[in-house]
């Protein structure tokens, strides 16, 4: 079901930060506030989301710069 819920700017910002930090999303967190509002007892937990890394052989490609984010920015840009 979707509702929509008006919130002052600065909590939903922090609320946003507090789930990328968390690595979990808005709707799980509201998941796990509802629960634990009518669930007192039980605790809430949120679930956090496993990253998988992905690593390949050969390093970084021939001329990008990762030292500074322009020169790496204008990197992908000419080279797409």
């Amino acid at each position: 079901m979707k509702t929509t819920v008006d919130l002052p700017e600065s909590l939903l910002r922090a609320w946003k930060k507090k789930a990328a930090e968390e690595g979990t999303t808005l709707r799980e967190m509201w998941e796990a506030l509802l629960s634990s509002a009518l669930h007192p007892t039980r605790p809430s937990r949120v679930p956090k989301r496993k990253i998988r890394w992905v690593t390949a052989p050969g390093g970084l490609p021939p001329g990008l710069d990762i030292s500074s984010r322009e020169r790496m920015w204008e990197w992908f840009r000419t080279h797409r």
